[in-house]
């Protein structure tokens, strides 16, 4: 459980030191977002909806976008969506291992390769 608690409190410590780019990636996406359903003429939910499936990769293409600028405007909002996205992963790795390494000890080691052979 201390493994747990220590994972999760290093987490959010992070996050919240990097809230600020986070913010404004998000924040990116939702504008280009709203530019893109000006664009094609959506409402300005189903731009944000959009928007965000499509930063996230997720594309379920039930939303797409018909003019050549709208749909250029997508690319940059899917390049966006991955950064926003890897600084998630790599901070929810770092965390990991932050913690493993507060955590693990040398009888810990010994015992996992014990079990591994």
């Amino acid at each position: 459980m201390d493994f747990t608690i220590t994972f999760i409190r290093l987490f959010f410590s992070i996050i919240y030191l990097v809230l600020p780019l986070l913010v404004f990636l998000a924040c990116v996406i939702i504008g280009l977002g709203q530019i893109v359903s000006y664009i094609e003429k959506w409402k300005m939910f189903d731009g944000f909806y959009w928007s965000f499936i499509t930063a996230t990769t997720v594309g379920y293409g039930d939303i797409r976008p018909l003019k050549k600028r709208s749909r250029i405007l997508s690319i940059f909002i899917a390049f966006i969506g991955l950064m926003l996205t890897g600084i998630i992963i790599a901070v929810t790795l770092q965390t990991a291992e932050m913690t493993l390494t507060k955590h693990i000890t040398p009888d810990a080691i010994e015992r996992m390769k014990e079990v591994i052979n």
